[in-house]
């Protein structure tokens, strides 16, 4: 497949056969995006349905890994690409037997994978430490031996919140070395190892496509994150996906990197808010931003549209979010709404107070 957009020095240039139209969308993507409420947090009932759709999806006979999937973005989004039909190999580091240096016991890579298969895909476990170089070899040549194929890799390897503290307020001489360093380790080699040993595997075939995770567009992460070692974690995605879209794109490949907003992680409701998804709005008491949060089922939705519509090298290389692909391809999140924080910080930033519900 010839990739629509080519990756230069400068910004993405049309290809030969220019910008798709998009004003007939791929109607089966968008049914399947819109009936797959999240089996996040849905009922057995709700679950069993999905489990009765079968996997006729879009993404039915793909192979997905999502590395880093235990809890967060990378779990929705292993949930919705196997909602699409996908079959899908889940990795992290805490398990129904060891937990991480995350230190949450509460999310496993087991549990992904069993909603993974309530979606209507299937689900696979692979317990791995994406800093052992021979774990993610072996993790590659499982899926090579037992699908031979893999059409679609998403790094959301991460790990290191716990490395952060809130607010940042030292300068970077004053962060721990072994701290930052560990996050550096965590949040941008695990993606280069991944990426080493599985697009061999991806790029056997056109079509592939890589999603390479973060927090923050190239636009939003133009300026400082006040945190010497986060800034440099998160924008190194952004970089991977220019570089890996320019080198991918003769193979008929692509990469992109994929941001969602202000997210309602597990821990973003549990631990910092204090609330749960149903009551998420309690924490707009605490910081009136949070009015324009999200669902990880939002991301994952972006993560399904982009790996189910045959048009996605037209993005090759390019910085993405949530509210950006769901006003593209029409989805929307579990409640309904199209939150588009990027867009509403932009106006915060510039001084304004916009109204959220002008956002959602």
């Amino acid at each position: 497949m010839s990739p629509s957009w080519t990756i230069t020095a400068g910004p993405p240039q049309p290809g030969p056969r220019g910008k798709p139209d998009l004003s007939k969308p791929d109607r089966g993507c968008l049914d399947w995006l819109r009936r797959s409420s999240s089996v996040l947090t849905g009922s057995a009932e709700e679950r069993g349905q999905h489990v009765q759709q079968g996997s006729g999806g879009p993404l039915a006979g793909k192979v997905v890994l999502v590395a880093g999937a235990t809890r967060g973005a990378g779990r929705a989004m292993a949930v919705e690409l196997g909602a699409a039909g996908a079959t899908v190999y889940v990795t992290g580091r805490t398990t129904r037997s060891v937990v991480s240096e995350v230190g949450r016991a509460s999310e496993t890579i087991e549990e992904t994978a069993e909603l993974v298969t309530a979606a209507g895909g299937e689900g696979v476990a692979v317990p791995t430490d994406h800093l052992d170089p021979e774990r993610v070899r072996a993790l590659v040549e499982r899926i090579d031996g037992e699908r031979g194929r893999l059409d679609v890799l998403v790094n959301d390897i991460w790990g290191a919140d716990h490395l952060l503290d809130h607010p940042s307020t030292v300068p970077m001489w004053d962060v721990p070395l072994d701290r930052g360093m560990r996050m550096l380790r965590l949040g941008v080699e695990t993606h280069i190892v991944t990426s080493h040993h599985a697009l061999p595997l991806l790029t056997r075939r056109p079509g592939g496509l890589v999603i390479e995770v973060t927090d923050g567009t190239a636009e939003s992460n133009a300026g400082y994150r006040e945190h010497f070692y986060y800034d440099l974690a998160k924008y190194a995605p952004i970089r991977m996906a220019l570089s890996l879209g320019a080198e991918l794109a003769p193979l008929g490949c692509a990469a992109v990197s994929l941001t969602p907003g202000f997210l309602r992680s597990e821990a973003m409701l549990d631990t910092y808010f204090g609330v749960t998804e149903e009551t998420w709005r309690d924490g707009i008491v605490k910081d009136p931003h949070f009015a324009i949060s999200e669902s990880p089922t939002f991301v994952g939705r972006a993560a399904a549209a982009l790996a189910a519509y045959p048009d996605v090298s037209r993005w090759n290389g390019r910085s993405l979010s949530s509210g950006q692909l769901a006003r593209e391809y029409g989805f929307t999140d579990a409640d309904g709404s199209r939150p588009d924080v990027w867009a509403y910080l932009s106006r915060v930033f510039a001084g304004e107070t916009p109204n959220p519900d002008d956002y959602r």
